[in-house]
């Protein structure tokens, strides 16, 4: 069996699960503000979680692609919530510890994570650094055979559920981007304390919290690669990060179409469908041709990604691009729906707002520019 109809198998029981356990549910975690833990454990039961980990800790071993459909069609559904910490979880946080971690810190966090029963979050933005994580102020001082960290960390996405936190810390001040060390971070530690839960305009069932540090100490067997070689790290890992963001605003973009072609299909105006209305057929082919378009160039960063060939200019180019155009397909989609696109009971409302997020995390679509400028004429 070619791997092509193994990945639509795969996508297929994907789109089942979804429907099974998500979708009957997804309104009232939405009003929680938070996922319950247990759909990790049913999502680690049923293979979801950390799919392309090797077997040996606790994923199945296939290639990214795999990892990537779960994403992709919890966006498609419409649950961009769920896609958002699962990509944190299962394509940000468990690569980390696979290409940087001893193999102890593998031992003891992947498999959990493969289950569902350790959340892994991404410790990095703070209240004055978000793109510019040169500027991070959380601070790792050296006692002994441990460290003390304090510090603070804000919009750390599954910051309510987590139990491993890759964090990014400073361990010396004065060395600029050198002094960067990450850890894997145990947030059952005494010292550590979650914040409150963020209030968002948009992905409400995704929990986003500050967390707090007040002289954790953390063993130094917990540091995630190199001691101050965290921004290398950072910068060799967001390749990856920034293709899963991608997939997920192409696949979001498709299923709001979706959606749309189905009102505009039923509901009627003047005495017609909406849909037999030349502007409203001009919109959706505008629509899919921009969706294509932006899946192709997914594709190939796959392909790159595969090789490992995809550099940090292409993958911004990509986030860059699927994101603007997520935008200006969920916004043209909410429009065909009329005043009924505005009531938050129409789903496609949800598709508009969660959207948004998706061209500030993961580096801003300002950075994005900045990044790929670089690799053309340098530093301005």
């Amino acid at each position: 069996m070619s791997n092509h109809s193994e990945l639509e198998l795969f996508r297929d029981t994907v789109t089942r699960f979804f429907k099974d356990n998500v979708e009957p549910h997804y309104e009232q975690w939405e009003k929680n503000g938070i996922f319950p833990k247990d759909l990790y454990l049913k999502m680690g039961e049923a293979g979801l979680l950390c799919v392309d980990l090797p077997e040996e800790y606790g994923g199945m071993g296939v290639p990214y692609p795999f990892s990537s459909v779960v994403v992709e069609e919890a966006s498609r559904l419409g649950f961009l919530a769920l896609a958002s910490n699962l990509s944190v979880h299962s394509d940000i946080a468990a690569p980390y510890i696979l290409h940087l971690g001893s193999e102890a810190q593998k031992k003891k966090y992947l498999p959990r994570m493969a289950r569902g029963e350790c959340i892994g979050a991404i410790g990095m933005s703070e209240p004055a650094a978000g793109s510019d994580l040169q500027g991070i102020k959380t601070s790792a001082t050296k006692d002994g055979d441990h460290y003390l960290i304090n510090g603070s960390k804000t919009f750390i996405t599954n910051g309510q559920n987590s139990g491993v936190v890759i964090l990014a810390t400073k361990t010396d001040p004065k060395a600029g981007a050198k002094g960067t060390t990450l850890f894997t971070f145990d947030t059952s530690l005494p010292g550590f304390k979650r914040g409150r839960n963020l209030e968002k305009i948009g992905q409400h069932a995704a929990d986003t919290s500050e967390l707090f540090f007040d002289n954790v100490r953390v063993h130094e067997s917990e540091v995630l690669g190199r001691v101050g070689g965290g921004f290398g790290h950072l910068i060799d890992e967001l390749p990856r990060e920034r293709l899963i963001l991608s997939a997920s605003a192409v696949y979001h973009a498709q299923g709001a179409l979706e959606k749309t072609i189905e009102y505009v299909t039923t509901r009627k105006a003047f005495g017609q469908p909406i849909a037999s209305f030349q502007n409203t057929r001009f919109e959706l082919a505008k629509i899919k041709t921009d969706i294509e378009v932006h899946r192709a160039f997914v594709e190939k960063c796959n392909a790159m990604y595969a090789e490992g060939k995809l550099d940090v200019p292409t993958a911004a180019m990509v986030k860059l691009a699927t994101t603007e155009m997520e935008g200006r397909v969920t916004d043209a989609c909410l429009q065909l729906f009329g005043g009924y696109g505005y009531m938050a009971e129409y789903p496609i409302s949800r598709f508009w707002t969660d959207a948004r997020i998706q061209r500030i995390y993961g580096g801003t679509s300002e950075i994005m520019k900045e990044v790929i400028a670089r690799s053309l004429v340098g530093r301005g």
